[in-house]
């Protein structure tokens, strides 16, 4: 049995899904304990622009979800360097979205023998960054 290269395997179904045939890469962060709704205002800030560009804006956002969305470009920023060859100062983040992810739920005790429900959400966050597109240039 002999092993096959990376670059010749058939692309995951994930990598279609989210990128086709295009050049580009992407990052995945599961179960993120941060609500989608706070880390949505924060994908929103850089969803289309060049990833230092980006990566500039999340170091100073001062959302604490910043942090975490922070990774997860720097993480598609790599694989699209090192798995792809693509040159870093072309990349930009064509796709970020936030999924609802499973939702921990605890209890707190409340007056008179009562619980209280307390719901803590976690978030899926996707980033998918793929070279800059060149614009038609003048002859």
């Amino acid at each position: 049995m002999s092993a096959t290269p990376r670059n010749i395997e058939k692309p995951s179904e994930r990598r279609l899904s989210l990128l086709g045939d295009a050049a580009g890469s992407f990052a995945v962060a599961r179960f993120v304990r941060a609500t989608p709704q706070k880390v949505r205002r924060v994908a929103d800030l850089v969803r289309g622009a060049a990833v230092d560009n980006a990566i500039a804006t999340l170091k100073f956002a001062p959302q604490s979800a910043a942090a975490d969305v922070l990774k997860v470009v720097e993480s598609a920023t790599a694989n699209a360097v090192t798995t792809e060859n693509l040159d870093r100062n072309t990349l930009v983040i064509s796709k970020i979205f936030v999924d609802e992810g499973a939702t921990l739920k605890r209890f707190r005790p409340r007056a008179q023998g009562r619980a209280g429900r307390i719901l803590k959400r976690t978030s899926h966050i996707t980033v998918v960054v793929t070279p800059r597109e060149e614009k038609g240039r003048a002859r």
